[in-house]
């Protein structure tokens, strides 16, 4: 079991990265429509780490407490990206896909797993449809602007 909870502790990781990177692009962004959508996707991702501790208490394990170097990175990239960009806006949307669509392959891979208890197995479909649900909208609003 412990290596269910190693792979929950990597989702977490990149949950609390996804959650900054979500604050990251409210802050960069002027579109005030953008910004509210950003904020909810950053405190859905808030509640994602919270279920997700959960699940790592309950085999347990300690869950991981920090973000991933990688995602800080990725973050000053970002701001970087939609300070100099001339449609930062454009710029933005397109990391934000990559990064939900990067997430969906990690849920996708600890979804593999047949060993899964039916209580995890629940959060981790639950919060894969939402994540799949805001890249649609997302794609949508990358159209759009």
């Amino acid at each position: 079991m412990s290596t269910i909870s190693s792979k929950l502790n990597e989702l977490l990781e990149k949950t609390y990265d996804a959650e900054k990177g979500y604050k990251s692009a409210a802050k960069n962004s002027s579109d005030p429509k953008l910004v509210t959508f950003f904020e909810t996707k950053s405190a859905e991702r808030y509640n994602f780490g919270h279920q997700l501790k959960s699940e790592i208490k309950a085999f347990g394990k300690a869950p991981e407490t920090s973000d991933s170097i990688t995602a800080k990175v990725h973050r000053n990239w970002m701001d970087l990206k939609a300070f100099f960009a001339s449609d930062d806006t454009e710029a933005m949307l397109e990391e934000v896909i990559r990064g939900e669509k990067a997430a969906l392959e990690e849920y996708n891979e600890v979804l593999a797993d047949k060993a899964l208890p039916p209580t995890t197995l629940e959060v981790l479909i639950r919060q894969r449809d939402i994540i799949q649900n805001g890249l649609s909208v997302i794609s949508n609003l990358e159209h759009v602007s």
